[in-house]
């Protein structure tokens, strides 16, 4: 078989020497998700099977429905985390900022940073960052078996599942056929797409199905009909007895009417507000709309935060940045 990440082969061999011996820490990004979770398991459980002390940390607690990705792998919170010297490795983080201050403080200098994100300048001593894979998970994927580690079945579904959420299920144009690829190798290893689908899809709560009531009812279209945005106010995650980690995939349902090309959620908590972006095609660049303010990801799906703003104003800059974007798109296809 040739070679996923040729670019990578003689780097990651060089780096998982410099490993032994170290106490490690991998970390992955606040509010974590399907890729993050997923290559944070992989790659503790690899590096463990030659013989390295690592743990998982997250900012926060894994989401109920990925918690069958996590099986017995320890992930701890920063607080969880012993004292004394740790090796840091961050995977699925655009940016450092993205773990939270708390990690940012102690490790001020990240050792590796494992990413796909379009937006990652490379922030670490050593770092493996590649923006044409559709998932970090699908990165790692390539990784272990371009150098044969051992790949156990747990280890598979994380992997799996990592690639299966950050394709939406193979949807996005970010699949590719390497992507295929890789995702048979895991299913020869154990992987089970039924078992992912059904705790990824079909666990939804009653809280949920209220949420997205509430995020469906509140939808607004701009821009000619071009971007859809819904919001969601402070305090509905009491009123429906849901939390953050339930707007996964809401987004979505946005980007999915038929004439629409962005789909955008706002949320507002604590007098922040937060913005997820989602693009049909990767031309709108909304990475690079969510960087005017200061956040990134990728260029059909990126996120940010922002304070000192009500959802109203922040909702016209946003829409007047979109508009823009959305113009230049159409003068480049007019030009072409």
């Amino acid at each position: 078989m040739e070679l996923i990440y040729p670019e990578f082969y003689d780097r990651f061999a060089a780096f998982l020497r410099v490993l032994e011996g170290r106490r490690i820490v991998v970390i992955a990004h606040a509010r974590p998700d399907g890729d993050c979770i997923g290559s944070q398991v992989a790659l503790s459980r690899v590096l463990k099977t030659i013989g390295l002390d690592v743990v998982c940390a997250n900012p926060d607690s894994v989401p109920r429905r990925l918690e069958f990705a996590v099986g017995d792998t320890p992930i701890v919170r920063f607080d969880g985390l012993h004292s004394g010297d740790y090796t840091a490795i961050y995977v699925d983080c655009a940016d450092q900022s993205r773990a939270g201050e708390k990690f940012k403080t102690r490790f001020p200098a990240p050792f590796a940073n494992i990413d796909h994100h379009l937006s990652n300048i490379g922030f670490a001593e050593h770092n493996f960052i590649d923006v044409g894979s559709a998932a970090t998970a699908e990165i790692l994927a390539g990784l272990f078996l371009d150098h044969g580690l051992t790949i156990d079945v747990q280890t598979a579904q994380a992997l799996y599942t990592g690639i299966a959420t950050d394709t939406g299920q193979f949807r996005f144009h970010s699949t590719s056929r390497r992507t295929f690829l890789i995702a048979a190798e895991l299913m020869a290893r154990g992987a089970r797409p039924a078992v992912a689908a059904t705790e990824l899809y079909e666990r939804e709560t009653a809280g949920k199905l209220q949420l997205l009531q509430h995020f469906l009812a509140s939808f607004r279209h701009e821009c000619g009909g071009r971007v859809c945005i819904g919001t969601l106010p402070d305090g509905i995650y009491q009123a429906t007895g849901t939390s953050a980690e339930d707007t996964e995939g809401l987004v979505d349902y946005a980007r999915s009417i038929d004439g629409v090309e962005i789909g955008v959620l706002i949320e507002e908590a604590a007098g922040a507000i937060k913005a997820s972006l989602r693009a049909k095609d990767p031309a709108y660049r909304v990475d690079q709309v969510a960087g005017l303010f200061k956040g990134g990801g990728h260029a059909c799906a990126a996120g940010l935060n922002v304070k000192g703003m009500t959802i109203p104003e922040f909702q016209a800059k946003l829409v007047a940045a979109l508009a823009d974007r959305i113009a230049a798109v159409a003068a480049s296809k007019k030009s072409s």
